[in-house]
């Protein structure tokens, strides 16, 4: 008999470890718009560290300028939904925590929404 076995594909695209400045959001929350840094990036997703409370399968939206070594053309503004994958505690269990995201959907924002953030 054949087995069928489906992957998670979290860690096929390659992960550059770029700090990028970026908004964060937990959609559906009264929580005001966190400011963090990314730890690595790919395509796929983000990993950040933060001292906010986030469970995994929060869905969230980042603000991030994204980088050409992701894109392979000039930084733009990228808007990305996503979901919380993993949440790991980095140093201590008090300390900030590092948040996996897997990216749902992204938009690329035209350049006079720069100007406006």
């Amino acid at each position: 008999m054949n087995k069928v076995i489906f992957v998670s594909n979290r860690r096929f695209a390659h992960r550059h470890n770029l700090v990028i400045d970026m908004r964060f959001q937990v959609l559906h929350s009264s929580v005001p718009e966190q400011r963090v840094e990314s730890l690595n990036i790919s395509t796929n997703g983000v990993y950040f560290a933060t001292q906010f409370a986030i469970k995994e399968g929060a869905v969230v939206q980042l603000l991030m300028k994204m980088p050409p070594e992701i894109t392979g053309k000039p930084c733009s503004e990228w808007r990305c939904t996503g979901h919380v994958v993993r949440v790991r505690p980095i140093c201590s269990p008090r300390g900030p925590v590092g948040v996996g995201v897997l990216f749902d959907c992204y938009e690329i924002l035209p350049e006079a929404a720069l100007l406006a953030s």
